[in-house]
């Protein structure tokens, strides 16, 4: 899962990327309103940690932007403001959560984990296609009740497809979320294809009954 920490303090955006990776998130940041808006009308995040308070501009501007496009982000404002007003704005413009600053981390995991269960409609740490069960707790696989060993970047494209299973996965979102924005720099997809060919193998070896089927010129759909 892919998460966007906007936050000018260095200090508490460092503590958020350190604890977050621990979490096996893929973290990207912006330190400002002008790389924030970049990154938020250009990638896909499942979730933005969102500072109201930026030395350029006003956090919620960003979201009274993307409401205005027609965009739904989830997000989770931060913010040293804990007003009122703040909030119901920041709530009214689509927030889906406000946690005031200083907060703790264990709660700032919590809140993530049930915006995301709320947004991906999952039980508590797993989710079951077919045979195949995903616990996002220990972050481990099973399919018929024995385990599966996947590798890092395997059982993160097999979750994030889960999430939208029956859906069309574009490859270029499927690289942004699992990698990061970085794979701009990348001359083509064959890390991703080499990924995807290691986690059918294993699925089919292991006779799961789910299936991640390609649609060519596109990107992948889990069946």
């Amino acid at each position: 899962m892919k998460i966007l920490i906007v936050e000018d303090n260095l200090e508490l955006r460092d503590l958020l990327v350190r604890s977050l990776e621990k979490e096996r998130y893929i973290v990207e940041t912006a330190a400002d309103y002008a790389s924030a808006h970049m990154k938020i009308f250009v990638y896909q995040y499942d979730c933005i940690l969102l500072d109201i308070m930026l030395p350029d501009g006003n956090g919620l501007d960003l979201l009274r932007e993307a409401s205005n496009r027609g965009m739904r982000l989830n997000v989770i404002i931060l913010s040293a403001k804990d007003s009122i007003e703040d909030k119901v704005n920041g709530l009214e413009l689509g927030a889906d959560d406000y946690l005031p600053k200083p907060f703790h981390l264990s709660e700032l995991h919590a809140r993530i984990s049930s915006l995301m269960r709320r947004v991906n409609k999952q039980s508590v740490g797993a989710i079951q296609i077919g045979n195949v069960s995903i616990d996002t707790s220990t972050f481990t696989v099973s399919v018929d009740n024995k385990p599966l060993d996947l590798g890092r970047k395997e059982y993160d494209i097999l979750l994030f497809l889960a999430n939208r299973k029956g859906r069309l996965v574009e490859k270029q979102i499927l690289a942004e979320a699992v990698w990061g924005d970085y794979i701009d720099q990348a001359d083509s997809f064959d890390f991703i294809y080499a990924q995807i060919k290691n986690l059918r193998k294993r699925l089919k070896e292991a006779g799961s009954t789910i299936e991640i089927k390609t649609v060519y010129g596109f990107g992948y759909k889990l069946t």
